[in-house]
């Protein structure tokens, strides 16, 4: 029998630890030749942090890397790309000031006698044939919407033609569609000998692709199995380690006074941003949806109504006109909006978690100009409680949070001002199933307390989930009203499928 090549990448009892905190410990995984391998767990769990060791980013605390056999000592971003390893982030790491075809292909221009050939655009199409992805080469990053940014990621990590290509949470802002694309790609990538390192909180989508899965939990090893041989109950049980078996929306808790007279209603609403006509109303205490494909114009409709862009029509707080919006005086009428970019629009990423949750509350916690210290870190201490954000550190370093983690200051930072109307933006997209489960349960408390709340979400099982009502969107439109409660993904799909074809 022919003896197996050494697998690409091995770990051998690697650890990490950040400012003294171990975050990863005694972990050994193997990366072999030609397989998709799954990471997941929890966020927080370090599956993040373990995707960037092998991929140079971050140096084990202890242990060592092995790479095709033979031990590393220095490893470094771009060692590993030398060495065929390239990483795809889960945070976008583009620069928005260039096109499509500029960041994919940054660092590997081609080039003839030291001159550049200037031929990325031609590059880019005939790797976009691979993938069936379609962009616009010569379009600007940072016009595009965060799923063809997330897109731009992913050609580009293909572009470096590696042997192994770790992708942390690629699927978080792709269409169904588009997610099956990425999904034949790995396969395809598979088939030609390469191998990737899957990492997602999509267990439905590790489980249909990959060969091996490695569980972490709290910085822990739990297992390595063959996707073969588990289930996803068993696989969500290893994950959370208990005998939960499934994500559960917490029971929705009807408005108290469902006859109460609108807290936010739209009329009208138009914007240059792609906003076509906008309406609805939300009563207190009410969750209500939007519900749309990818690029359907949920997010527009948004920024316009807390006036992120500039817009026609009517918004009506209370019962009173809402004119010359801006984001600074929606946050003080009390309309908010979390935003799907947490990184870009939502935290400042070289401050630590307090000033996060409070800046823009500061006048709350000052007195002629003075910041009352104690009574600020009494209320972040308590946000970082309610929503269990781990480390548990008032002062922690944001930049070196899970996802998860993240998401939860974000919401945290719109909550001290108990705000009348909060606007939520994809409140879960890159989350895994237990931190999914706290901010649901969240978003179902805060409504009971009777803040209106707007859901947006490409998952329409968390819409339906969660809203008492929900409108579906087409190109920047509010369509019908739907009940949730009577309906299923399959029908919402089909509904949202038809608006399309209607034109």
């Amino acid at each position: 029998m022919t003896d197996q090549p050494p697998p690409i990448i091995r770990t051998r009892d690697v650890g990490v630890s950040f400012g003294g905190v171990s975050v990863l410990r005694n972990v050994n995984v193997d990366i072999r030749p030609a397989e998709i391998h799954g990471l997941v767990g929890e966020n927080g769990a370090g599956k993040s942090t373990l995707g960037k060791v092998l991929g140079g980013y971050y140096a084990a605390s202890a242990g060592s890397l092995e790479i095709g056999g033979a031990a590393v000592s220095v490893w470094t971003p771009h060692i590993a790309l030398k060495n065929g390893i390239a990483m795809m982030h889960q945070e976008l790491q583009l620069v928005p000031a260039l096109t499509v075809a500029q960041n994919v292909f940054l660092g590997i221009e081609g080039q003839r006698f030291g001159v550049l050939r200037n031929n990325e655009a031609t590059r880019l199409g005939e790797l976009m044939q691979s993938t069936g992805f379609s962009l616009d080469p010569h379009a600007v990053t940072s016009h595009l919407p965060i799923a063809d940014q997330q897109k731009i990621e992913v050609l580009r990590a293909l572009a470096r033609d590696a042997k192994v290509i770790i992708m942390d949470e690629p699927t978080s802002s792709l269409s169904k569609d588009e997610i099956i694309n990425l999904h034949q790609t790995m396969v395809t990538l598979r088939e030609n000998g390469r191998s990737v390192v899957y990492v997602s909180h999509f267990l439905d989508d590790i489980l249909e692709v990959c060969d091996r899965i490695t569980v972490l939990r709290d910085g822990d090893q739990i297992s390595t199995l063959a996707a073969s041989e588990i289930t996803k109950p068993d696989l969500v049980s290893a994950i959370l380690g208990g005998d939960k078996t499934e994500t559960l929306f917490p029971k929705k808790v009807p408005p108290a006074d469902p006859g109460a007279k609108p807290v936010l209603s739209v009329r009208g609403l138009k914007s240059a941003n792609g906003t076509q006509s906008a309406a609805f109303d939300i009563g207190p205490g009410e969750i209500v949806g939007l519900v749309g494909l990818v690029g359907s114009g949920r997010t527009e409709i948004a920024r316009a109504i807390i006036g992120a862009d500039a817009a026609e029509g009517i918004v009506e707080l209370d019962g009173q006109p809402y004119v010359e919006r801006n984001p600074a005086r929606s946050t003080q009428r009390g309309l908010v909006m979390v935003p799907e970019d947490r990184r870009g629009l939502g935290l400042v990423m070289t401050l630590p978690v307090r000033p996060n949750i409070t800046l823009p509350h500061l006048r709350r916690f000052s007195t002629s100009g003075v910041l009352r210290t104690g009574e600020e870190k009494n209320e972040v201490a308590r946000l970082i409680d309610y929503f269990q954000v781990r480390p548990n550190a008032i002062d922690g370093d944001i930049s070196r949070y899970s996802g998860g983690n993240q998401q939860k200051v974000l919401l945290g930072k719109w909550l001290v001002s108990n705000p009348r109307v909060i606007i939520l933006d994809e409140p879960s997209r890159g989350v895994d199933v237990g931190a999914r489960e706290k901010i649901h349960q969240a978003i179902v408390e805060i409504a009971a307390q009777g803040t209106a709340i707007v859901l947006i979400s490409s998952e329409i099982d968390e819409v339906l989930g969660l809203a008492h009502r929900a409108y579906l969107v087409d190109r920047g439109r509010t369509m019908e009203e739907i009940v949730p409660d009577n309906l299923t993904e399959k029908n919402v799909l089909a509904q949202l499928f038809a608006l399309q074809n209607a034109g």
